[in-house]
C-alpha cells in the first residue's frame, strides 16, 4: 500500500530519503513545500553532490519530480497486482522496498525503469500544462503537417522531461561497477519508452463539428499504456552476465548477454543479472512477504490462479456479502434511481 500520501515536511523528509537511497529518486505528497522552502534541498538526506545540485536549481520542478515517482510506484502495483511479488511497500525502512532491490533482478530492472519513466512523464506533463517557468512546449520536433490538418496545441517536450529524469536519476549510478550499468540502462529503458509511445492527438474545428480545420500536437500517451509496454519488457527481460576488465581508471564492470543464441538487448530492453526469488514464503533476507492470505482467482491458469500464486499449498475459500447498486432507471430528466442489493461472493485465499 503506498504510504507517502501525508502532510507533514518531516514526512516528506523522511519517505524522500528512503527513495533515494533505493531508486536515486524522491518523493513525497507535501509538494508545495519544495518551492517555499530554500533549505529543503539540503535537509533531504540521502542526495549525493549531483543530485543536490539539481534539486537547488530545478527546484521550481521538484514536485513533478515527486509526482513522477509516485505514479511510477502506484503503476508497478497496479502491472503486479496478480504476481507473487506484488510492488509491496514498507513503512519502517529507509528503503522503501525493503531489500527487494538490492539484487539486480528482474524486478529491480522494472522498478528503476517504471520510475524514470514516470519522472520523465510527469515533468513533461507539468511543463506542458504551463506549471513551470524554465519548460514549455516543444517547437523543435513538428515537421511539415499532415494533409488535412496543421500544427496547433502544445506538443509536450518530452526531451526535457527526459534530461530532467537522466540527471537526477542517475546521478548516483556513477561507479564503475555492474549494479550501476544496469541501473542506467533500465532508467534510460524506460525513458525511452515515452518517445517510441508518442504519438498525435488531434482537435477538430468547424461548425457543429463539421472538422473543417484540424490542429494536431505531440502527446505522451496515458501512464498506463507506459506500465504495459514496460511490463512486456519485464517478461522478456535480457539475463546477463558480468565481466571484469582493467582500463586507465582501475577495474570496470560491463555486462554481456549470458546466452549468445538470443538477439542481444537493445536500448528499449531491460536486463538484469541475478535470479528473482520465488517469493513463496516471507524472507526478511530477500524482502518477500510471502503469498499467505493473498487473494487468488481460482478460475485462472495464470500466475494470478490459486495454483501457482499460492505455490502449491492450496487456497481457503469464504463468503463475503457486499453491498451494491442494483436496478438502477434513468428518470427523464436527469437522473438515475438505484436500488441497493446485497450480493455474496466467494472470495478464495492462498493457505
Amino acid at each position: 500500500v503506498w504510504k507517502c500520501f501525508v502532510n507533514s515536511r518531516k514526512s516528506f523528509l523522511d519517505h524522500t530519503s528512503r527513495v533515494v537511497t533505493n531508486m536515486s529518486l524522491a518523493i513525497g505528497h507535501q509538494y508545495s513545500s519544495l518551492g517555499t522552502q530554500p533549505i529543503l534541498c539540503g535537509s533531504i538526506p540521502g542526495l549525493v553532490p549531483k543530485q543536490l545540485r539539481f534539486c537547488r536549481n530545478y527546484v521550481e520542478i521538484m514536485p513533478s519530480v515527486a509526482e513522477g515517482v509516485k505514479i511510477g510506484i502506484q503503476e508497478c502495483q497496479h502491472q503486479f497486482r496478480g504476481r507473487r511479488w506484488n510492488c509491496t511497500t514498507v513503512n519502517d525502512s529507509l528503503a522503501i522496498f525493503g531489500p527487494v532491490l538490492d539484487k539486480a533482478t528482474r524486478e529491480s530492472a522494472f522498478v528503476h525503469a517504471i520510475a524514470s519513466a514516470g519522472v520523465a512523464f510527469a515533468v513533461t506533463r507539468s511543463c506542458a500544462e504551463g506549471s513551470a517557468t524554465i519548460c514549455g512546449c516543444d517547437t523543435r520536433h513538428k515537421g511539415s503537417p499532415g494533409e488535412g490538418w496543421k500544427w496547433g496545441g502544445c506538443s509536450e517536450d518530452v526531451e526535457f522531461g527526459s534530461m530532467v529524469s537522466r540527471e537526477f536519476a542517475d546521478a548516483r549510478e556513477n561507479r564503475p561497477d555492474a549494479r550501476s550499468a544496469m541501473n542506467r540502462h533500465n532508467n534510460e529503458a524506460g525513458r525511452t519508452s515515452i518517445i517510441e509511445l508518442m504519438h498525435l492527438k488531434c482537435k477538430c474545428h468547424g461548425l457543429s463539428g463539421s472538422c473543417e480545420v484540424k490542429t494536431c500536437w505531440w502527446s505522451q500517451p496515458d501512464f498506463r499504456v507506459i506500465g504495459d509496454y514496460l511490463k512486456d519488457k519485464y517478461d522478456s527481460a535480457s539475463e546477463m552476465v558480468v565481466e571484469k576488465h582493467r582500463e586507465s581508471r582501475g577495474w570496470v564492470e560491463t555486462l554481456r548477454p549470458k546466452y549468445n543464441f538470443f538477439k542481444a538487448p537493445t536500448e528499449k530492453d531491460l536486463v538484469y543479472y541475478e535470479n528473482s526469488p520465488n517469493f513463496c514464503e516471507p524472507n526478511p533476507e530477500t524482502g518477500s512477504f510471502g503469498t499467505r492470505d493473498r487473494i487468488c482467482n481460482v478460475t485462472s491458469h495464470g500466475i494470478d490462479g490459486c495454483d501457482l500464486l499460492c505455490c502449491g499449498r492450496g487456497h481457503n475459500t469464504r463468503t463475503e456479502k457486499r453491498k451494491e447498486k442494483c436496478h438502477c432507471i434513468f428518470h427523464w430528466c436527469c437522473y438515475v434511481r438505484c436500488q441497493e442489493c446485497i450480493r455474496v461472493y466467494d472470495v478464495h485465499t492462498c493457505k
